[in-house]
């Protein structure tokens, strides 16, 4: 059934989370955190603002990933081609598993999901982080670990960033590399969940055209105050709304 779609005000509103959005994820992540709360209070289900999302944050994730394109590499004798691959294949599965999800029982599932997601981005960004790493994650293990992790992508994808920045560290990657390599691994998991949800009547076209637009403004700001804001206090935003936005599904 065909979703009611967001009023000009609240596409304003939609537009500015995008700005906020865009800025967050070049600075420190998490733009999901403040983008699907605001669809959420624009009147989209939970199912809903969650495609919306994906779809709408994606040229930012294209962006990334090409802006670090440099930088990517393989982990040890595990090929990065592969890992792309797999990232692709779970992020349609996890699409097709969304899709397939009642609106209902998905709105009851989004609590836990946020719980755990503010809880990987919590601890993705203010833990110790080394140097450099030594391999001590097996290569087979990694390929299960990101399989799962592409699923949930798909699915979800609030903290899979973070999942995957541990992973590829623990695996041996250093940080700089995996950093890039998780950039590129997202935009393919997602770019296989896009090209599913493209297709889906619960598209919000108007809030995704707001709220992307938003993100391409944002993201050059972002751009722009890289250097210029402590990106702790913009982490501890992002898990403070997570937080907050776990307590209201819960409460809701």
């Amino acid at each position: 059934m065909p979703i009611a779609h967001p009023s000009v005000h609240a596409l304003l509103l939609v537009a500015l989370a995008g700005v906020y959005a865009g800025a967050q994820n070049v600075l420190a992540g998490g733009g999901s955190f403040i983008t699907f709360p605001a669809l959420l209070l624009a009147g989209l289900n939970p199912l809903a603002a969650n495609i919306s999302s994906t779809i709408a944050l994606f040229p930012s994730q294209m962006t990334s990933a090409y802006a670090g394109r440099r930088l990517v590499g393989d982990v040890g004798a595990l090929r990065f081609r592969y890992l792309f691959a797999l990232s692709l294949v779970g992020g349609v599965a996890g699409a097709l598993l969304l899709l397939s999800t009642p609106a209902e029982f998905f709105a009851r599932l989004v609590p836990w999901l946020v719980l755990f997601a503010t809880s990987v981005f919590a601890w993705g960004s203010f833990r110790r982080k080394p140097l450099d790493a030594a391999a001590t994650l097996p290569l087979p293990v990694l390929l299960a670990v990101q399989g799962a992790i592409a699923i949930y992508g798909g699915y979800f994808g609030g903290g899979i960033g973070f999942l995957m920045l541990a992973a590829l560290t623990v695996a041996g990657q250093a940080v700089r590399t995996a950093t890039a390599t998780k950039n590129a691994l997202a935009m393919a998991m997602n770019a296989s969940a896009v090209a599913v949800f493209v297709f889906s009547p619960q598209v919000s076209w108007p809030a995704v055209l707001a709220l992307g637009a938003g993100g391409v403004l944002g993201g050059i700001s972002g751009s722009w105050l890289m250097h210029r804001l402590p990106e702790k206090i913009l982490r501890a935003f992002v898990v403070c709304v997570g937080a907050a936005l776990t307590v209201w599904l819960f409460l809701r």
